[in-house]
């Protein structure tokens, strides 16, 4: 993407992303990490319930449809919430590292309006990792996977502990969360290997 900033461009000794062997298969539907997520899960009414699927190496699919309540201007999608449809996206290629990971940057370009009624097309993909940073980068399309680009957008994520959820969320959640008696309900609800 032109114009991204030095922040999210890879150092030189950067490495490739590495699929984990576990990561789901190729296709295969990841699911809400958690259901209250705004972006991905089915306890939010008025949530993106955006849906992901494995891709082939390290990337994913995903398709979001923009509802009314999603709207910005009279018809059209909120920025902000293309915007969280991009990092829900990037955030869910962290599984496929099997790593506990946090949005550190997002840089977003909003290329063409986004209707209410629109499919988003969304399709992201890791492109380096240094450390404890991971740098992605995800296009969401209209019309189909390959119909023109709506908006775009690179990130960088930084690895962290189960400890950063569990230090800084609200106790309730976190608690409700752990107890999960669903050993992948409960690692997913932190994106943690379970």
């Amino acid at each position: 993407m032109s114009g991204t900033s030095a922040a999210l461009t890879p150092p030189a000794d950067a490495v490739a992303p590495v699929r984990h062997p576990d990561a789901p298969a190729p296709g295969e539907l990841l699911g809400a990490h958690y259901e209250h997520c705004f972006g991905c899960g089915e306890g939010q009414p008025h949530g993106l319930h955006l849906a992901a699927r494995a891709g082939e190496g390290v990337s994913v699919t995903a398709e979001f449809t923009v509802k009314p309540a999603h709207q910005g201007a009279p018809g059209l999608a909120h920025g902000g919430v293309l915007a969280t449809a991009l990092d829900e996206t990037l955030g869910s290629l962290n599984w496929l590292l099997r790593t506990i990971a946090v949005t550190g940057r997002l840089e977003t370009d909003f290329v063409r309006p986004v209707p209410v009624d629109t499919v988003l097309h969304l399709d992201a993909r890791i492109t380096a990792v240094h450390g404890r940073k991971i740098y992605s980068t995800a296009t969401g399309r209209i019309g189909g996977p390959e119909g023109p680009v709506a908006v775009r957008a690179d990130a960088l994520f930084i690895e962290v502990k189960v400890d950063h959820f569990i230090e800084n969320g609200r106790p309730a959640e976190i608690q409700a969360a752990m107890a999960d008696p669903d050993q992948v309900k409960r690692a997913r609800a932190f994106e943690v290997n379970p």
